[in-house]
């Protein structure tokens, strides 16, 4: 008999229930009843472990005796398959007849009480360990603790782990893990430190959860005292201790590092969550391309993952890659992992950044299950566009309907900014006032931006000032910046002097607030002072922001700077340029020269603003795209007021439509209209900050899986310039 109960072992350990099941047929035919026991022990223990509930209930009420090994191997395998009511119904039966609970019921009982996050029923049990004297061992003691710290009793944690009268690995571990769930990093930190004090040998858990606190407190050197103590640790190989450490660098902005801890790890042995570990340290810190370039890396050893998919996803997001996005979307449809609510909500920020709203209604409405973040997503993907109606709509609904969702942070920002886009003055107060009241969210320096903005696109400047003077906290760099730019386009050169000075202090290096400042004074026509300015900037060394353009063709992304001529099909784009600019002066077209920082001839202005890059991007896009595919050209920096005129006059001559993202919003150009699809306010939400590095291409392999290469192949002469920006 000792033989087929190693056999139902067996069947446990490999997960087979068929083995276990045919050992059990064979028993039955050659055995009398009743059977063993001890053999129904083990029955019990390998159904209840393969999740075939019913037929460990069914052993369990033929055997006679039932014992506490009877009963735990019953709750146990509920537990291991996280039924966790069912583990503690058969809990209180086992009570009922009377058999007294052992040192290896109690941590499953513990187990399930805290993963249904029920206290009371916790210190019930706890109770009866103590009348029992079961608290006494170690491992009953931990699990009571593990209980008290998952179902927020904080109190009755601390106490219990001082009572402790022993402590193992697993009860500091527990001690730790907690209080850096509990943000209590500090107090994480100190426990380490006295664990260490009293002669502990840490593990990798114990690595882990000290690297997670010093991540959270965004404490490198701390981090880096326990790398030095890793090292010479039997440790320093564990991939699990690595994984840990990718993952802190990444927190505390040293991707450096992370990417040298990525690569001591041997091809062979990392696994998963050094792969999504690596990616999302990349992604954390807007090294998006790179993180483009792991994901494929990863490709080759496993599949890929709903974690690492929705990561790459928002790289996507991040760099404006529609094409490269809707690849991945074709990866994750293969994978069987669309539906998953985290890469659905990537696939919303994706297509919402990327201006295509469509495709980002479409899979919020197929979505099974919508969390917080994805409403963000959607609400954020109409505030990009400008459709304030939209975003409040899906805000009420959000608010208001079915899923009542208290708003975070984030929501109220892209309602504000949606607010901002259209000019919603009234509403956008509205909102913003009764944050504290209504929602209990404090306002914060993006939400004032967002006002600041509001008011200074509708022309209420001296408010928004105001509005400042009264903030409760310091303003922020966003929230000077907005001000700037509604003096700018309100030509409030007093006001905009203020703004521009207290940026200044705030960010010496920037160039874009000493450019938007140089252009207020250019177009009042206080040239001297502009000239200042600008000559200030080269006295400190500030260099202006080179401008790139870039539009995608056929998987291939071509950039442009101004005047660029470097492109293999410069002559064609000059030809195009000269044609549509002939064409657009019979339509009766006159340059906005205004904002020009030189005092130039109008003529000699006109004939500069020709040669802007995304102009240039444009005359690419019309001779390599055909008629009726819609032109997407992304800007690093805004498009000027001039080229805003000119491709808007230029969409209704080409009868084409064109889509402008810059750093700051959507620009929609359809026959001789605009529609300023708004991305956030000054300061709120910025999009992206540079072009491609590389070369994009999709394909299909033999088995139709979408596979994505990322070559970095410089698509011009003009490579090295890109590099270094």
């Amino acid at each position: 008999m000792n033989v087929f109960g190693s056999l139902v072992e067996s069947a446990v350990s490999s997960g087979s229930s068929l083995l276990g099941r045919a050992v059990h047929a064979h028993i039955l035919k050659t055995h009398d009843p009743p059977l063993p026991i001890f053999f129904c022990n083990h029955l019990v223990n390998m159904y209840s472990k393969l999740d075939h509930l019913n037929s460990a209930q069914l052993v369990l009420s033929l055997t006679n005796p039932r014992t506490v090994v009877t009963w735990t191997s019953l709750i146990s395998g509920c537990v291991h398959n996280r039924r966790f009511i069912p583990a503690l119904l058969h809990f209180s039966n086992m009570r009922r007849e009377c058999v007294p609970p052992n040192d290896f019921t109690f941590p499953c009982v513990f187990k399930a009480s805290a993963s249904l996050h029920m206290p009371i029923t916790g210190k019930q049990l706890h109770a009866l360990a103590l009348k029992g004297g079961n608290i006494l061992d170690v491992f009953v003691g931990c699990s009571a603790f593990d209980m008290y710290c998952k179902t927020g009793l904080r109190v009755e944690a601390r106490n219990m782990f001082d009572e402790m009268p022993h402590r193992n690995l697993a009860t500091w571990n527990a001690y730790i893990s907690n209080a850096v769930q509990d943000g209590r990093c500090l107090d994480a930190i100190a426990a380490f430190k006295k664990f260490l004090c009293v002669d502990g040998e840490p593990n990798a858990i114990t690595f882990c959860a000290f690297l997670n606190a010093c991540a959270d407190m965004v404490s490198l050197d701390l981090g880096r005292q326990l790398h030095g103590f890793i090292v010479r640790s039997r440790y320093r190989e564990d991939v699990s201790v690595s994984n840990g450490l990718i993952d802190f660098y990444g927190k505390c902005g040293n991707i450096v590092s992370s990417e040298m801890v990525f690569s001591r790890i041997a091809c062979g042995r990392r696994n998963v969550v050094s792969w999504c570990s690596m990616l999302a340290a990349l992604v954390q810190n807007h090294e998006e391309e790179r993180a483009c370039m792991v994901f494929l890396e990863a490709r080759k050893e496993l599949e890929p993952t709903d974690f690492m998919i929705s990561s790459v996803l928002s790289a996507c997001a991040e760099l404006g890659g529609l094409e490269l996005g809707r690849s991945v979307h074709a990866l994750a449809v293969k994978a069987c992992v669309e539906e998953n609510i985290f890469v659905g909500s990537a696939l919303v920020d994706l297509y919402g950044k990327c201006g295509s709203i469509e495709n980002a209604e479409q899979v919020f409405s197929e979505m099974p299950e919508r969390n917080l973040v994805t409403w963000n997503a959607m609400i954020g993907g109409y505030a990009h566009l400008g459709d304030v109606d939209m975003a409040l709509s899906l805000f009420e609904e959000m608010t208001l309907g079915s899923c009542g969702l208290a708003p975070s942070y984030v929501t109220l920002v892209s309602v504000l900014s949606a607010c901002s886009r259209a000019g919603a003055v009234e509403r956008g107060l509205q909102i913003f006032e009764s944050m504290r009241g209504s929602y209990g969210i404090e306002p914060g320096a993006e939400h004032y931006a967002c006002v600041v903005d509001l008011l200074g696109r509708s022309g209420l400047v001296d408010r928004a000032y105001e509005l400042i003077k009264r903030m409760p906290i310091l303003p922020t760099i966003s929230v000077w910046g907005a001000l700037l730019g509604a003096c700018r386009m309100h030509g409030k050169t007093k006001l905009g002097k203020i703004a521009a000075e207290k940026l200044f202090e705030l960010d010496p290096d920037d160039s874009g607030n000493h450019v938007v400042f140089s252009n207020m004074l250019a177009s009042a026509g206080r040239w001297e002072e502009a000239t200042i300015v600008r000559k200030e900037m080269r006295d400190i060394g500030i260099k202006k922001n080179v401008g790139y353009s870039w539009v995608s063709v056929k998987n291939r992304v071509h950039v442009f700077q101004a005047k660029d001529s470097s492109h293999e099909k410069n002559s064609e784009i000059q030809a195009m340029l000269a044609k549509l600019r002939g064409e657009m002066k019979k339509a009766g077209y006159v340059p906005d020269t205004n904002v020009s920082l030189f005092d130039l001839e109008e003529e000699e202005k006109a004939s500069e603003a020709w040669y802007h890059s995304e102009k240039i991007a444009l005359a690419f896009g019309l001779i390599a795209l055909p008629h009726g595919v819609p032109i997407r050209i992304t800007k690093n920096l805004r498009i000027c007021v001039d080229c805003h005129s000119a491709i808007k006059f230029i969409s209704r001559i080409v009868e084409r439509e064109i889509i402008v993202r810059d750093n700051n919003r959507f620009h929609h150009f359809k026959d001789g209209n605009s529609t300023r699809r708004n991305s956030g306010s000054a300061g709120c939400h910025g999009l992206t900050s540079e072009p491609y590095r590389g070369q994009l291409k999709a394909g299909v392999d033999s088995e139709n899986l979408w596979t994505i290469q990322f070559d970095l192949t410089q698509t011009y002469a003009s490579a090295s310039q890109i590099a270094g920006l």
